[in-house]
């Protein structure tokens, strides 16, 4: 049983989720390792599910795909069966019914679910097991403890998803300095009014700059 509670100790990855005023920010960082070696640099780890929802993967790549997949299956069965899309809640409670179900061969993936339904924005953290918790703020990955150090500072509830970008950037890049687990590059994506969007490599350099002037204001 110790040999399977080690297995799941996340070792790689940063990613990031906030609820804001009005939508959701998540990030995460791009680098893919097998142990101390780097398997990708250019991982995707943050995937569109409908044009409200997304999530964020850290863990093993195999099992996350897997609850990716069949997320965006079900989502597109409620929306053929009901005429309207998926809640967030609803959606993040079929990942923590698979991950509880495969709880004695576990699925190695700790998840966040990010999007805005009709009341309102949420976040939701799942752990390998299915625990699942609603959260304003969180990270997850072995960088999570340097994130949360930005995160805990300077995250303010309320406010909007322009103020939190930076903030949400500082975090992912801080992470990048110090874990090496996590690193290469970041991707951000906003969900609010007009849905899921992604920001292109222009838009994100403009954030990682705008971040970096704010932290030489501290």
């Amino acid at each position: 049983m110790q040999d399977k509670s080690n297995q799941l100790v996340l070792k790689g990855t940063t990613t990031v989720g906030v609820v804001c005023s009005d939508g959701v920010i998540l990030s995460s960082d791009t680098r893919v390792t097998m142990g101390t070696f780097i398997a990708h640099k250019k991982g995707k780890k943050i995937h569109r599910v409908d044009d409200h929802i997304a999530l964020t993967i850290s863990g093993s790549v195999a099992d996350a795909q897997r609850v990716v997949d069949i997320l965006k299956a079900n989502a597109k069965l409620y929306r053929m069966n009901f005429g309207r899309p998926i809640p967030v809640m609803a959606a993040s409670r079929l990942v923590a019914n698979m991950l509880f179900s495969s709880r004695y061969a576990p699925l190695i993936a700790q998840v966040l679910v990010g999007g805005v339904d009709d009341e309102g924005a949420h976040v939701f953290s799942l752990d390998p097991l299915g625990s699942l918790t609603e959260e304003k703020c969180v990270a997850t990955g072995s960088g999570s403890p340097v994130a949360y150090g930005v995160l805990e500072d300077k995250y303010k509830e309320g406010a909007s998803t322009v103020e939190l970008l930076p903030v949400v950037v500082h975090a992912v890049k801080a992470a990048m300095k110090r874990n090496i687990a996590t690193g290469d590059s970041f991707d951000v994506a906003i969900i609010g009014e007009e849905g899921f969007r992604e920001l292109n490599d222009e838009e994100k350099e403009h954030v990682a700059e705008t971040a970096s002037k704010s932290r030489r204001k501290v």
